[in-house]
């Protein structure tokens, strides 16, 4: 595999980071800002990077990305694009770098506030193309933040917000599994079933889009065949790839909208007390949503089954919970250390999320406490704790 174009310029194979400075060149761009984490470079990703693409090891480096992206880390990333005399973005790293970086591109050419630009605060039309181009290298195979036009933030008032356009769609995705060989087992896991979140939910969505929904079902195929190798023998390129096109076609998708899950899993991912990876938190309530849009969806379950190579009367839920167990994931937001107070404060937020607008199934107030409880595994004020056989 090499070039890929949908949505996006894609260098998708082995080896891929040697062409990033052709592809540095095919843009117009000669001095770019690396936008990482400390992890990353830590972990000597950033300078094997540039060795491969032969770029200088003077080239300027922000590492400053947290676990969840923030308002004060893309301001930062901004001053530091200034102060270098930058002209593009070079994104090297999880969703959360890739999500910084696409919010540096924006801040460099769009005025304060970030806020203003809020997909739920009527900024899609304030967001425009006059931005520096941006480089995408994912090292999980997750988010799909690569060929995604979204940004998730949190603000500075503890926000979470989606910042969507066109626009933010990197201009360049180059994907090379080799980056991911060096990936821990539980990261493999968490990300990985963010990659068959995306790929479920998007392809739930009531919006009609057929050539996206053929793209779930294939990523949502690639990653339930190649994930447990994955997370079990790192070091298998075969499965790395197959689970990287997995988290590229979930982001391929997501021009369809996401659901219920991803409204939940960005409240939750705003708190300030702890962060909570996104990946996790997807596949913790993800079961919880199947059983809620199963009444409203059963047709498109049935190409799901089909999908994920199950009986054609498997539970989905039932399915996905053991593969969380399989890959040693907690089963419930408890475990995680959430707790109903915090949940019950974070459902106001659930509804207003961008997401929910296309869950399979309509979600309001009151469907959303049911998935926080239901997700929590513990019992809520006044309500009885739900309980499955084992």
């Amino acid at each position: 595999m090499s070039l890929i174009t949908y949505l996006t310029r894609i260098q998708f194979e082995p080896g891929a980071a040697r062409l990033i400075g052709e592809e540095l060149n095919v843009v117009g761009a000669a001095r770019p800002l690396v936008v990482t984490d400390r992890g990353i470079v830590a972990a000597g990703i950033i300078e094997r990077v540039l060795a491969a693409a032969d770029l200088p090891a003077w080239t300027p480096v922000f590492d400053g990305t947290p676990e969840n992206p923030t308002e004060v880390a893309c301001l930062t990333g901004r001053d530091r694009f200034l102060a270098e005399g930058c002209d593009s973005v070079l994104a090297i790293g999880g969703g959360s770098s890739l999500d910084l970086a696409k919010t540096v591109s924006l801040l460099v050419t769009h005025p304060e506030p970030l806020s203003q630009y809020a997909a739920i605060l009527g900024g899609l039309p304030k967001i425009r193309t006059d931005k520096p181009p941006v480089i995408a290298v994912p090292t999980t195979s997750g988010t799909g933040s690569e060929v995604g036009r979204a940004a998730l933030i949190t603000l500075s008032d503890g926000r979470k917000l989606g910042f969507i356009s066109p626009y933010l769609v990197p201009t360049v995705a180059i994907c090379d599994p080799d980056l991911t060989l060096g990936l821990p087992p539980y990261l493999t896991a968490a990300t990985g079933m963010d990659t068959v979140t995306h790929c479920i939910e998007t392809y739930l969505s009531p919006r009609v889009n057929p050539p996206a929904e053929a793209i779930a079902l294939d990523g949502l195929m690639r990653a339930m065949r190649s994930l447990r190798r994955a997370v079990e023998h790192g070091s298998d390129l075969a499965a790395r790839s197959d689970v990287m096109m997995a988290a590229l076609e979930g982001g391929m998708t997501f021009q369809k909208g996401l659901g219920a899950v991803h409204s939940m899993s960005h409240a939750l991912g705003g708190r300030k007390t702890k962060p909570l990876h996104h990946g996790t938190l997807n596949a913790v309530i993800l079961p919880h949503a199947l059983r809620f849009n199963e009444m409203a969806c059963r047709e498109k379950y049935v190409e799901l089954r089909r999908a994920m190579a199950l009986p054609a009367d498997a539970d989905l839920a039932a399915a996905i919970e053991a593969l969380n167990k399989d890959l040693g994931l907690p089963s419930t937001l408890a475990e995680m250390g959430v707790t109903w107070a915090e949940c019950e404060a974070l459902i106001g937020w659930a509804v207003a999320d961008h997401s929910t607008a296309t869950n399979g199934r309509p979600v309001g107030e009151d469907e959303f406490r049911d998935l926080f409880a239901a997700s929590l595994g513990t019992s809520r004020p006044g309500v009885q704790a739900e309980t499955r056989p084992a």
